[in-house]
């Protein structure tokens, strides 16, 4: 070689070839993207989810062995969802990352009736969810 740099151009496919790759890239793509995007029907259930504890009276969520009240509970419920973005694509997704345990210290969250009950945040959850599906 005399020093100056050459380029290689590599034609190993035909230029149709190459688009037909392309175009199959460009869809897998925006399928994977679409695929950590909740579907319609999913938000709604995720809100539902979400104001089933908002809408609690007389009851407080617990979280690290602190009572909140239901807003606040609600709004930590917002926040998580929003922290985990495309890892909850459903509400199922939406249940076992962001509203059952904690993501600091592991421990279940729980929901402490008037009435004295306690019940997991997850159970009530997937009560909540089963009065949905038909």
């Amino acid at each position: 070689m005399d020093g100056r740099s050459e380029f290689v151009h590599i034609t190993w496919l035909p230029k149709a070839n190459m688009r037909v790759l392309i175009s199959i890239f460009l869809l897998s793509l925006g399928a994977l993207t679409f695929a950590g995007t909740p579907m319609p029907v999913e938000e709604k259930k995720i809100d539902y989810l979400i104001a089933s504890i908002e809408s609690l009276q007389n009851a407080q969520f617990v979280r690290n062995g602190v009572a909140y009240e239901a807003k606040a509970a609600a709004d930590h419920l917002r926040l998580k969802r929003r922290m985990a973005g495309s890892l909850v694509a459903t509400a199922d997704d939406f249940i076992r990352l962001c509203a059952s345990v904690s993501s600091t210290s592991g421990t279940p969250y729980q929901i402490r009736f008037s009435d004295g009950r306690v019940v997991s945040s997850e159970t009530f959850m997937r009560e909540r969810l089963a009065e949905l599906l038909p």
